[in-house]
């Protein structure tokens, strides 16, 4: 019958300590009070639901949440909508109207003991210092210390913008293309030519720079004259010194960009023509006195290499026989005569090595424990 309860028994209650009778289990007339209780609450609760419903015009939250939807079914809009969501809730949609507007539910929520020391920035609400230093706002007058820089790109303006801009200085600066100085049909006595073939198609950039009126075939034609030199190659080819170099007004130079690190110094360019003729015929009078004073420079260089070097030379052989006699006579050997071999008994015998050819051209050969050395001459 469905009225029977399961056949299954319910377990048995054990006694939970030494002289407690175990809890005995609910008769059938205590389950029925129960349940008529539970409904008359349950009642009760959608009576008052009901009445507050009717004042307010819109169903409830919890009506819609109740038993009486069919399964399946939505709930209504109005019950999920911010303006009847519970104050128990914790939805950041509800708002308390003592509350300044502004408030945040997570404003409230402090933070664990183990996390106090720990800073949350705003960044929103930061101002960047500029880590120090003087900015426009400081002193908005100073153009020289907030001058912009040419090599970035503006916030205005597009990558094509920016792109078409960089060419068009780069034109200006080579005097190229629609910045290229225009000729003169009816006064041709004032139109440039080239210095070698007279033609009028010449480089704009040379002669601003150079003062030298040359188109691009002649400087591919006479490298003798018109190539370009580094500093470098004129310091030490041509015995200029570095102020030489850095007088425009004497030696103007053309600047490139460093081809071995762009964060070095640009490249100093110089005209061959111009260095030669500064050097040569103002500074050292001839090209003979110029190979002159190279030779001389040169052949001074290498005496001092070589001063250098035995200098070093006879020091390491004065600091070797010292630390040979200490150490003969820390082990008892005593002194000797000149000749004998340090910290042995009997005469030195030399163990020559290979013949090596100096710059005179004699074979000179070296002991290899002494370091003496002997000059022999091969027939």
């Amino acid at each position: 019958m469905a009225s029977e309860r399961p056949s299954t028994p319910p377990p048995q209650p054990t006694a939970t300590s030494a002289g407690i009778l175990p809890r005995s289990p609910l008769t059938p007339e205590q389950v029925k009070r129960i349940e008529i209780n539970r409904l008359k609450a349950k009642a009760l609760r959608d009576q008052r639901e009901a009445e507050s419903r009717k004042q307010n015009g819109t169903p409830s939250l919890r009506q819609s949440n109740s038993s009486n939807l069919a399964a399946g079914q939505k709930r209504p809009n109005a019950a999920i909508s911010s303006s009847n969501v519970p104050s128990t809730l914790r939805d950041g949609r509800n708002k308390d109207a003592a509350k300044p507007s502004g408030f945040r539910p997570l404003d409230e929520i402090q933070p664990a003991r183990n996390f106090t020391k720990y800073v949350e920035y705003d960044f929103s609400k930061m101002t960047d210092t500029k880590g120090g230093f003087l900015t426009a706002e400081d002193d908005p007058h100073n153009k020289a210390l907030h001058a912009p820089n040419a090599e970035e790109k503006p916030a205005h303006m597009t990558l094509k913008e920016w792109e078409r801009h960089q060419l068009l200085r780069s034109l200006r600066n080579r005097r190229e293309g629609p910045f290229e100085p225009g000729l003169s049909v009816l006064k041709k006595e004032e139109n440039k030519t080239c210095r070698e073939c007279d033609s009028l198609e010449i480089d704009w950039k040379w002669e601003e720079i150079f003062s030298c009126a040359i188109c691009n075939t002649c400087k591919e034609k006479f490298p003798e004259k018109y190539s370009l030199l580094t500093k470098t190659e004129a310091r030490e080819d041509y015995l200029l010194t570095d102020p030489e170099l850095k007088d425009e007004e004497l030696l103007p130079h053309l600047e490139r960009p460093n081809p071995h690190k762009s964060t070095w110094n640009n490249m100093m360019l110089f005209l061959r023509y111009q260095v030669e003729e500064y050097a040569i015929n103002k500074k050292w009078g001839s090209a003979e006195a110029l190979d002159e004073e190279f030779n001389r420079r040169e052949t001074d260089k290498k005496r001092r290499k070589e001063d250098k070097f035995k200098s070093k030379l006879h020091e390491l052989k004065k600091k070797t026989r010292v630390d040979a006699y200490r150490r003969s006579r820390k082990a008892g050997g005593g002194g000797g005569a000149f000749g004998d071999e340090i910290g042995r008994s009997g005469k030195h015998v030399h163990t020559w090595g290979r013949a090596v050819e100096n710059d005179e051209g004699m074979g000179v050969k070296t002991c290899v424990e002494c370091g003496m050395e002997v000059e022999e001459l091969e027939f």
